[in-house]
């Protein structure tokens, strides 16, 4: 039985509120962030590379394994997000609640996890790619500490999307930025050394990431238990969890994890491949991904904002903005890749000139940048179908779509296409995005048929009894 919704005009704006003025509420302040936090890690990489090159390597090292931190804490986060944003546009809050309580649990469960991992293998995960021992000291010392202490980002980032999931996107932004200047600030000290700070290089970079994980994660804990919120965090749920929540959490989230960990298997497996070619194709790779934060990471933001709009209007059954969002989403991604792809275009050389780019560098990373950044608009729309897809309870469709994105087709084309000609490993990139793109729109054709055709009030409050509502959310 669901239970009486309390008034409160955050939740009632996804329901009434103009969509577009709506969409750039809820999603500018998240897209800030995210160009900040793509900010502040580039800066991280430059201040690391001027301490010296074994270094930067020994952090390069570590970054796929970090994605696959940030990964399990991101997807399990955009579960809750996804189950909260349905639950209370139907109007089930008491469960909206209890997915909230059940979310904190699960982030402390996830960071016991990597802390193990950390502690236990470090070494022998950064082992597997050099037999250099000062990259290895180096990157061990990193990437231990990085997991021992990565409570701070897994818990902030779980209550981040909680607060997404009510349209809260204010105090998300702001505890990313928190975060983001602790961290720029505390860099230099911690990797050169100033006053009685010891210079410690990677250590340092380390420590520094962390100090500002743990501050943004206690700004959050204060704005969710001190602040009134329209979801209620209550321990009194953790005394005998209800698994079929938990279920549903992960129906959307297990996908998202390894929709957000497959970039860190992507990565590992290109730089396998292009280390056949030369070191030069490796550091190509690298510096892309650095530069592509800027493109991408606001797209992420935007999902951030619109998914809670859509998961509200489809638990509320309300299709007309449901696909209203879809559109206006599309168009504002379509416009930030758009512009992305032209600073790729017509600068390629100034952005690789950022990070120090040597002669042949620059000869193999102008024509790369110029040749991946055609996939740009492509991946803005399937981005966008995605977070439909995650918003609908419907995350093994946007899994699927992101295997073949950044496994199933870019990986093998590399390989062939590195074959005929190292120049020609580049058009991976939008070959996998246009076969990515396809197969979600015959996705999104066959959600709109079963799904969304047919969506009105009366269907979502059928839809919405206990014992069916376990079916559709599940359904995939």
């Amino acid at each position: 039985m669901s239970n009486p919704a309390p008034k409160d005009k955050r939740l009632e704006r996804m329901g009434s509120a103009p969509i577009f003025g709506l969409i750039m509420k809820m999603s500018v302040p998240t897209m800030f962030s995210m160009i900040v936090q793509a900010l502040y890690n580039v800066v991280d990489s430059m201040f690391v590379s001027h301490y010296d090159k074994s270094a930067l390597t020994a952090v390069s090292l570590a970054f796929p394994m970090q994605l696959l931190l940030i990964g399990f804490g991101v997807g399990t986060a955009i579960g809750v997000n996804s189950l909260i944003s349905r639950r209370l546009g139907e109007g089930r809050h008491e469960e909206a609640n209890k997915a909230a309580t059940y979310s904190l649990m699960l982030s402390v469960l996830t960071w016991v996890l990597f802390a193990a991992v950390g502690l236990i293998f470090s070494s022998s995960i950064i082992g597997a790619y050099t037999d250099n021992p000062k990259v290895l000291n180096a990157g061990t010392q990193y990437l231990s500490t990085v997991y021992i202490f990565s409570f701070g980002i897994i818990i902030e980032v779980g209550i981040e999307k909680l607060l997404q999931s009510t349209g809260n996107s204010v105090f998300p932004m702001l505890f990313q930025l928190s975060g983001a200047v602790i961290n720029t600030i505390l860099d230099p000290i911690f990797i050169f050394g100033l006053g009685p700070i010891p210079s410690m290089g990677a250590l340092g970079a380390a420590i520094a990431t962390v100090i500002g994980q743990i501050a943004s994660m206690i700004f959050a804990l204060i704005v969710l238990f001190v602040r009134k919120n329209p979801i209620k965090i209550s321990f009194r749920y953790l005394k005998k969890p209800e698994m079929h929540i938990i279920k549903d959490i992960y129906a959307v989230g297990f996908p998202s994890i390894v929709m957000q960990s497959i970039s860190s298997a992507m990565l590992l497996g290109l730089n396998g491949i292009l280390a056949g070619i030369s070191e030069t194709y490796v550091d190509v790779l690298g510096v892309y991904f650095k530069l592509q934060s800027f493109v991408f990471m606001p797209v992420f933001g935007l999902t951030h904002g619109v998914m809670p709009i859509m998961g509200y209007n489809y638990g509320a059954g309300n299709k007309k903005r449901l696909l209203t969002t879809l559109k206006y989403g599309i168009l504002i991604a379509i416009a930030v890749m758009a512009a992305g792809m032209l600073a790729f275009q017509l600068i390629p050389d100034k952005l690789l000139g950022m990070f120090n780019a040597y002669p042949e560098m620059f000869e193999v990373g102008i024509p790369a940048l110029k040749t991946i950044s055609l996939c740009f608009v492509l991946a803005a729309i399937g981005i966008m179908i995605s977070t439909l897809f995650q918003a609908t309870g419907k995350g093994l469709r946007s899994m699927l779509t992101s295997l073949l994105r950044q496994l199933g087709v870019i990986l093998p084309a590399a390989y062939m296409l590195s074959q005929i000609s190292s120049g020609l490993v580049w058009w991976a990139f939008p070959i996998a995005e246009g076969v990515a793109l396809i197969v979600a729109l015959l996705f999104y054709i066959n959600l709109y048929k079963k799904n969304i055709r047919d969506l009105s009030p009366q269907a979502a409050r059928r839809a919405s009894a206990p014992v069916s509502a376990l079916k559709t959310t599940n359904e995939q």
